[in-house]
């Protein structure tokens, strides 16, 4: 717990530094790579957790990792160093996305299915999102988990509809063993 409150509050001042120069879409943007790296990238973040590992080898994999980013982004991998905080990175950059869109009105969402989504089907759920929330504007993200075997499962911030074929498999398992 205390993780993600460090991580909120490091993601507030980065947010607030961003705005005060303008830079609000260039953090975000910043802040989505770093997310999505660190997310599909096990040995990352397992180097990231991993406390053999010196902090300053873990600042330079991080620094020519993201050596196309931001000033911005630079000095927080710096700081986090400095305070021994880089396995929050991740959180940081999660927490930025949530409270920017927050902060702009923008509904998140994210549907996890079995196999990427293709455009057509994106834009029908994206469509579809929009409508439930009532919102003008929806981050839709989609990820891939095999385990789910088919369907989907669909989050829209604290409302979850679980469609994926697991669940109704699990669901068919719990009905026959009341049953026996």
């Amino acid at each position: 717990m205390s993780g993600n409150r460090a991580s909120i509050r490091y993601a507030k001042a980065l947010l607030r530094q961003a705005t005060d120069s303008n830079q609000e879409s260039t953090l975000l943007d910043d802040m989505n790579v770093v997310y999505n790296t660190i997310q599909n990238n096990k040995k990352l973040q397992l180097m990231l957790k991993n406390p053999i590992i010196n902090g300053d080898d873990k600042k330079e994999v991080l620094l020519e990792v993201f050596k196309n980013q931001s000033k911005l982004t630079k000095s927080l991998i710096n700081i986090l160093a400095e305070n021994k905080r880089i396995p929050l990175l991740k959180g940081i950059a999660q927490s930025v996305i949530t409270l920017y869109n927050k902060e702009k009105g923008i509904e998140t969402a994210e549907v996890i299915t079995a196999v990427p989504l293709t455009k057509e089907l994106e834009q029908k759920v994206y469509n579809k999102v929009k409508e439930i929330t009532g919102s003008t504007e929806v981050s839709l993200t989609n990820k891939v988990d095999e385990s789910i075997l088919g369907g989907f499962i669909l989050r829209v911030g604290d409302l979850q509809y679980n469609a994926s074929i697991a669940n109704n498999l699990a669901t068919i398992k719990r009905e026959f063993s009341k049953s026996i």
